[in-house]
């Protein structure tokens, strides 16, 4: 079983749930049959979230300290840790953001690049953290995604939410709504359905995937009633793509295009803005749903939620969304093996 991918998890903020859906997805079975989970945190924060869910008394459930991701055998009840930091319990507290937390939570994510780089691991997954108290810890990215980019010498990628239904990337992210317009561009959309195309192969195995674009404007501008964006710049990013081989579709009305994605007749949904193409997902994988970055040339999955400080320590985060993004990453190194044998 030694095959299996070894899949490393960054704990995230130490006082955020990132340490208790760790334990929590790690205590099932099913997960250690598809990879070798290897934690890289904290040790001693793992430990008192242990101990406060009562897995290690009732469960016999270990934190096994490592050194190297290479002494990982994946045994299940044993959660191996390659602790990057040694945070005092009492100085960390589930709530509570630290600055120090900060720090350390930026370094598992950057140790993590660096396995993989030096093929120590397989893949990565990311606990939330915390991108104000990453900003006070001196590094000024927007976030898990920015930060590993810069690490692997990136310049396209594309954010993936994905569901078992539904698989939306987005043209656009995080800006203001009135600013979406100036910053769609044919290169933008075309580039982004050209970066889905490739990962839907790739990383997901999908030999002919069908990817629909979302229209910008309602009723996909009404024939340049309701906006020119549609026939300016949307659908020649489209033709784009369709000259280099991708079955790509639209641009169609996004109010009913999510029906038809979510009934299986499209593999992926190409969004133009955050709002457009997250509401359709959450609404049907708001527990379950992974973020993927598409493009990287390392795998990496993540949860879809934050640090959800208010109930951090309470025992009532769910790990679904990280079960699912252990189990992705597992597969899509999986996949991605299977093609280069191929090729």
């Amino acid at each position: 079983m030694t095959d299996r991918p070894v899949v490393g998890i960054t704990m995230g903020d130490p006082a955020g749930i990132g340490p208790e859906i760790i334990i929590k997805a790690l205590c099932r079975q099913d997960l250690y049959e598809v990879c070798r989970p290897v934690v890289l945190g904290d040790r001693n924060i793992l430990s008192v979230a242990c101990s406060s869910l009562g897995f290690d008394a009732d469960s016999r459930v270990r934190i096994n300290g490592i050194s190297s991701p290479s002494m990982s055998k994946g045994v299940f009840k044993e959660i191996d840790v390659v602790s990057l930091s040694d945070l005092s319990p009492g100085a960390v507290m589930p709530g509570k953001p630290t600055v120090a937390g900060g720090r350390a939570m930026v370094t598992y994510i950057v140790k993590a690049v660096r396995m993989i780089q030096f093929h120590e691991l397989d893949a990565m997954v990311t606990c939330p953290i915390n991108k104000a108290l990453m900003h006070e810890a001196g590094y000024d990215y927007e976030g898990h995604t920015q930060l590993i980019a810069e690490l692997t010498d990136t310049d396209d990628y594309v954010m993936m939410l994905a569901g078992k239904k539904l698989r939306v990337t987005l043209v656009t992210i995080h800006c203001a709504l009135r600013d979406v317009p100036d910053l769609i561009s044919r290169e933008a959309v075309y580039n982004t359905i050209r970066i889905t195309d490739m990962a839907l192969r790739t990383d997901f195995a999908i030999e002919n995937p069908r990817i629909a674009v979302a229209a910008l404007n309602p009723h996909a501008g009404e024939d340049g009633l309701f906006g020119a964006e549609e026939e300016d710049i949307i659908r020649p990013a489209i033709k784009m793509a369709l000259h280099d081989g991708s079955f790509v579709y639209g641009p169609f009305p996004p109010d009913t295009l999510f029906f038809r994605a979510a009934s299986s007749e499209f593999d992926a949904v190409v969004a133009m803005y955050h709002d457009q193409g997250l509401i359709p997902l959450k609404l049907m994988h708001f527990s379950d749903a992974v973020n993927v970055t598409l493009g990287l040339p390392v795998i990496r999955t993540s949860v879809d939620h934050g640090t959800a400080y208010d109930i951090a320590g309470k025992g009532k985060a769910d790990p679904s969304s990280l079960v699912e993004a252990i189990r992705l990453a597992a597969c899509m190194k999986e996949n991605r093996a299977s093609r280069q044998t191929c090729l």
